[in-house]
Protein backbone atom coordinates (compact mmCIF):
# COMPACT_ATOMS: atom_id res chain seq x y z
CA UNK A 1 0.00 0.00 0.00
CA UNK A 2 2.87 2.29 0.40
CA UNK A 3 3.89 3.07 -3.23
CA UNK A 4 0.32 3.53 -4.03
CA UNK A 5 -0.19 5.65 -1.20
CA UNK A 6 3.20 7.78 -2.11
CA UNK A 7 1.95 8.79 -5.96
CA UNK A 8 -1.72 9.76 -4.78
CA UNK A 9 -0.73 12.77 -2.60
CA UNK A 10 2.08 13.81 -5.18
CA UNK A 11 -0.90 13.65 -7.67
CA UNK A 12 -2.81 15.66 -5.27
CA UNK A 13 -0.31 18.36 -4.63
CA UNK A 14 0.57 18.71 -8.22
CA UNK A 15 -3.32 18.84 -9.17
CA UNK A 16 -3.58 21.38 -6.16
CA UNK A 17 -0.88 23.25 -7.70
CA UNK A 18 -2.32 23.33 -11.03
CA UNK A 19 -5.76 24.54 -9.64
CA UNK A 20 -4.38 27.44 -7.92
CA UNK A 21 -2.48 28.40 -11.32
CA UNK A 22 -5.43 28.28 -13.40
CA UNK A 23 -7.55 30.09 -10.43
CA UNK A 24 -4.89 32.38 -10.23
CA UNK A 25 -4.52 33.03 -13.87
CA UNK A 26 -8.34 33.38 -14.36
CA UNK A 27 -8.64 35.91 -11.38
CA UNK A 28 -5.04 37.99 -12.93
CA UNK A 29 -7.18 38.31 -16.21
CA UNK A 30 -11.33 38.21 -15.13
CA UNK A 31 -11.21 39.43 -11.54
CA UNK A 32 -12.52 42.80 -11.97
CA UNK A 33 -14.99 41.38 -13.80
CA UNK A 34 -16.07 39.09 -11.39
CA UNK A 35 -15.87 41.72 -8.71
CA UNK A 36 -18.28 43.46 -10.73
CA UNK A 37 -20.76 40.52 -11.29
CA UNK A 38 -20.93 39.93 -7.21
CA UNK A 39 -21.87 43.29 -6.50
CA UNK A 40 -24.63 43.19 -9.18
CA UNK A 41 -26.10 39.72 -7.71
CA UNK A 42 -25.80 40.87 -4.36
CA UNK A 43 -27.65 44.77 -4.86
CA UNK A 44 -30.34 41.91 -6.59
CA UNK A 45 -30.86 39.63 -3.93
CA UNK A 46 -31.21 42.58 -1.86
CA UNK A 47 -33.97 44.65 -3.95
CA UNK A 48 -35.32 41.17 -4.31
CA UNK A 49 -35.89 40.64 -0.55
CA UNK A 50 -37.13 43.58 0.35
CA UNK A 51 -39.75 43.32 -2.51
CA UNK A 52 -40.67 40.02 -0.73
CA UNK A 53 -40.73 41.77 2.44
CA UNK A 54 -43.42 44.46 1.21
CA UNK A 55 -45.68 41.99 0.12
CA UNK A 56 -47.04 40.16 2.95
CA UNK A 57 -47.74 43.90 4.36
CA UNK A 58 -49.80 44.47 1.54
CA UNK A 59 -51.70 41.81 1.10
CA UNK A 60 -53.12 41.69 4.61
CA UNK A 61 -55.14 45.04 3.53
CA UNK A 62 -56.33 42.68 0.28
CA UNK A 63 -57.55 40.48 2.81
CA UNK A 64 -59.24 42.90 5.07
CA UNK A 65 -61.06 44.54 1.81
CA UNK A 66 -62.02 40.71 0.53
CA UNK A 67 -63.58 40.12 3.85
CA UNK A 68 -65.54 43.45 3.93
CA UNK A 69 -67.54 43.44 0.67
CA UNK A 70 -69.64 46.60 1.82
CA UNK A 71 -66.69 48.73 1.60
CA UNK A 72 -66.49 47.42 -1.89
CA UNK A 73 -69.72 48.17 -2.66
CA UNK A 74 -69.42 51.43 -1.31
CA UNK A 75 -66.52 52.50 -3.16
CA UNK A 76 -68.02 51.21 -6.37
CA UNK A 77 -71.67 53.51 -5.46
CA UNK A 78 -69.29 56.44 -4.92
CA UNK A 79 -67.68 55.89 -8.21
CA UNK A 80 -70.44 55.37 -10.56
CA UNK A 81 -72.18 58.49 -8.37
CA UNK A 82 -69.01 60.91 -9.17
CA UNK A 83 -69.30 59.43 -12.95
CA UNK A 84 -72.52 60.10 -13.32
CA UNK A 85 -72.63 63.66 -11.98
CA UNK A 86 -69.15 64.28 -14.54
CA UNK A 87 -71.46 62.59 -17.12
CA UNK A 88 -74.31 65.29 -16.23
CA UNK A 89 -71.99 68.13 -16.24
CA UNK A 90 -70.77 67.51 -19.49
CA UNK A 91 -74.18 66.81 -21.19
CA UNK A 92 -75.25 70.72 -19.28
CA UNK A 93 -72.28 71.90 -21.37
CA UNK A 94 -73.21 70.10 -24.16
CA UNK A 95 -76.23 71.76 -24.41
CA UNK A 96 -75.06 75.62 -23.61
CA UNK A 97 -72.57 75.23 -26.46
CA UNK A 98 -75.23 74.21 -28.62
CA UNK A 99 -77.77 76.91 -27.46
CA UNK A 100 -75.08 79.56 -28.22
CA UNK A 101 -74.32 77.81 -32.03
CA UNK A 102 -77.87 78.17 -32.76
CA UNK A 103 -78.40 82.01 -31.67
CA UNK A 104 -74.90 82.28 -33.88
CA UNK A 105 -76.32 80.75 -36.47
CA UNK A 106 -79.88 82.81 -36.17
CA UNK A 107 -77.87 86.04 -36.00
CA UNK A 108 -76.05 85.18 -38.87
CA UNK A 109 -79.24 84.27 -40.70
CA UNK A 110 -80.80 87.63 -39.67
CA UNK A 111 -77.93 89.95 -40.76
CA UNK A 112 -77.82 87.66 -44.33
CA UNK A 113 -81.81 89.09 -44.30
CA UNK A 114 -80.69 92.29 -43.88
CA UNK A 115 -78.19 92.45 -45.54
CA UNK A 116 -80.40 90.95 -49.00
CA UNK A 117 -82.83 93.46 -47.81
CA UNK A 118 -80.83 96.46 -48.31
CA UNK A 119 -79.04 95.14 -51.65
CA UNK A 120 -82.79 95.22 -53.46
CA UNK A 121 -83.42 98.26 -51.91
CA UNK A 122 -80.65 99.41 -53.60
CA UNK A 123 -78.65 100.46 -50.52
CA UNK A 124 -75.23 99.76 -49.03
CA UNK A 125 -75.96 96.26 -47.03
CA UNK A 126 -72.49 97.53 -44.94
CA UNK A 127 -73.53 100.89 -44.58
CA UNK A 128 -77.33 99.81 -43.84
CA UNK A 129 -75.94 97.72 -41.02
CA UNK A 130 -73.99 100.28 -39.46
CA UNK A 131 -76.90 102.68 -39.34
CA UNK A 132 -79.00 99.94 -37.93
CA UNK A 133 -76.34 99.25 -35.00
CA UNK A 134 -76.12 103.20 -34.46
CA UNK A 135 -80.00 103.33 -34.61
CA UNK A 136 -80.24 100.70 -31.82
CA UNK A 137 -77.22 102.21 -29.52
CA UNK A 138 -78.98 105.76 -30.23
CA UNK A 139 -81.91 104.46 -28.97
CA UNK A 140 -80.61 103.14 -25.72
CA UNK A 141 -78.75 105.90 -25.10
CA UNK A 142 -81.31 109.03 -25.50
CA UNK A 143 -78.94 112.14 -25.06
CA UNK A 144 -75.66 111.41 -27.68
CA UNK A 145 -73.85 114.46 -28.39
CA UNK A 146 -71.34 113.99 -31.52
CA UNK A 147 -68.04 114.51 -30.92
CA UNK A 148 -65.76 117.04 -33.24
CA UNK A 149 -62.48 115.02 -33.90
CA UNK A 150 -59.81 117.73 -32.73
CA UNK A 151 -57.80 119.86 -34.85
CA UNK A 152 -54.65 117.87 -36.06
CA UNK A 153 -51.89 119.18 -37.14
CA UNK A 154 -50.41 117.95 -41.00
CA UNK A 155 -47.59 116.27 -40.82
CA UNK A 156 -46.19 118.64 -43.14
CA UNK A 157 -46.36 121.42 -44.84
CA UNK A 158 -48.88 122.70 -47.33
CA UNK A 159 -45.96 123.86 -49.20
CA UNK A 160 -44.84 120.53 -49.69
CA UNK A 161 -44.60 118.38 -52.96
CA UNK A 162 -42.20 115.27 -53.04
CA UNK A 163 -42.23 115.82 -56.95
CA UNK A 164 -40.60 119.30 -56.77
CA UNK A 165 -37.63 118.05 -54.57
CA UNK A 166 -37.69 121.13 -52.57
CA UNK A 167 -39.01 121.06 -48.40
CA UNK A 168 -37.53 117.34 -49.02
CA UNK A 169 -34.73 118.01 -46.37
CA UNK A 170 -30.79 116.53 -47.16
CA UNK A 171 -32.09 113.53 -48.88
CA UNK A 172 -32.53 114.69 -53.27
CA UNK A 173 -32.47 111.67 -56.16
CA UNK A 174 -31.51 113.11 -59.17
CA UNK A 175 -31.28 110.48 -62.52
CA UNK A 176 -28.44 109.63 -64.03
CA UNK A 177 -27.00 110.66 -67.41
CA UNK A 178 -28.42 109.58 -70.54
CA UNK A 179 -26.56 108.22 -73.25
CA UNK A 180 -24.38 104.96 -73.92
CA UNK A 181 -23.09 102.94 -71.06
CA UNK A 182 -20.00 103.37 -69.94
CA UNK A 183 -19.58 100.11 -68.85
CA UNK A 184 -17.47 97.50 -70.92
Amino acid sequence: GGPAAGPGPALGRGGLEALQHTVGSVLSSYGWYILLAAVAVYVLVQKVSRSLAARPSGRPGAAEAAEEPDVVVRRQEALAAARLRMQEELNAQAERYKEKQRQLEEEKRRQKIAMWESMQEGKSYKGNLKLNQQEVESGASASTVPKSKPNKKPLRGGGYNPLSGEGGGTCSWRPGRRGPSAGG
